[in-house]
């Protein structure tokens, strides 16, 4: 039993127990339990079926801490955790396990989106200045020819002094991308249906159509949400509206691309592509997106990994503060905005 003057709020973690190892250090479980009653090293993977410790700790907890891995959070989870007022999700979209039940009962959640947001962007930025300078193109050759070359008459017309880069979605990642691209000589186009004209000025960005987009832009990196309305976005004809040459980059959902209509412009080498997603998210082994010399795949490393999961703690735990102090979350996750959100 806790002690009567104790008003720390109960906490529970709720994720991936190999995911809590890889996110939580020493100094993160020594915050936790500085601002809430909680086992720092009791990680709850089932809540549907708990085990006793978990399911005394769940009809304590007020506080969900959730992250990758987390189980879906439904009536009858909620049902079993009578307290529960929030859910601090230390990673990107909590559509995978806040439900509708959540909503219905008023409890208040936050994400880590913005903290996230951050590498996918870095790693984008990358993307567009490499693709620019044609570095993967002439890494390829170079490594093949192993011999003297005229690099600069291959490479003429390349380099990244006024290109047009078009961003597909002023999501939190392409607002950030837009940010990083500013220091550089480039212009930016963007498409996104819920940004007006005054919005795109305040951007300093030029808003156009999505084929005007792709028409128009050396690079068209895509930043938009999984929802249904985004499915194949960038089809058939779009991929044909882009001029030769032209890279795209897809850091968001392998689905957001049409990729039986990409492959095509990518096996012939008129478009070149850095894909960190796909669809499906792993490519069948005989696959021609592992070879094709214009083609960048990795492994959907973009986001967080490695040390970049201490900065969604970090995150995670000012919120679970703000929770403590009995102040609001600094940013809360609306349920109006799931619905063209990631």
């Amino acid at each position: 039993m806790h002690h009567a003057t104790d008003n720390r709020p109960a906490l529970l973690l709720a994720m991936s127990p190999r995911v809590a190892g890889q996110l939580l250090l020493d100094r993160h479980r020594e915050r936790l339990t500085a601002l809430t009653r909680t086992d720092p090293h009791l990680v709850a993977h089932d809540l549907a079926s708990p085990s006793p410790r978990v399911a005394a700790a769940l009809a304590e907890a007020e506080v969900l801490l959730t992250c990758w891995g987390a189980p879906p959070l439904t009536a009858e989870v909620l049902a079993a955790a009578p307290r529960l007022r929030a859910v601090v999700h230390a990673a990107g979209s909590v559509k995978h396990h806040v439900t509708q039940a959540c909503w219905d009962r008023g409890i208040a959640v936050t994400s880590a989106a913005a903290a996230n947001a951050l590498p996918v962007a870095e790693f984008t930025l990358a993307a567009v200045l490499f693709a620019g300078k044609r570095v993967l193109r002439s890494a390829h050759r170079y490594a093949r020819l192993r011999a003297q070359h005229d690099w600069r008459a291959e490479l003429d017309g390349a380099g990244n002094y006024r290109r047009t880069v078009g961003v597909v979605g002023a999501s939190r990642i392409g607002r950030r991308v837009i940010e990083l691209l500013r220091p550089f000589d480039l212009r930016v186009l963007l498409y996104d249906p819920y940004v007006d004209d005054a919005g795109a000025a305040e951007l300093g960005v030029e808003r156009t159509g999505l084929d005007e987009l792709c028409a128009r832009a050396d690079i068209v990196t895509v930043h938009a949400p999984q929802v249904p309305a985004t499915r194949h976005m960038i089809g058939a004809p779009q991929l044909a509206l882009m001029r030769d040459g032209t890279t795209l980059i897809n850091t968001s959902r392998g689905s957001l691309v049409d990729e039986e209509a990409l492959l095509p412009e990518l096996v012939s080498g008129r478009l070149d592509a850095v894909l960190d997603v796909t669809e499906p998210e792993l490519p069948s082994a005989d696959s021609p997106l592992y070879d094709l010399p214009n083609v960048l795949l990795t492994p959907h490393i973009a986001g967080s990994l490695g040390v970049e999961l201490y900065r969604m703690a970090d995150q995670a735990l000012d919120e679970v503060e703000r929770f403590a102090r009995g102040l609001p979350f600094a940013d809360p996750v609306l349920p109006g905005t799931l619905g063209h959100s990631a």
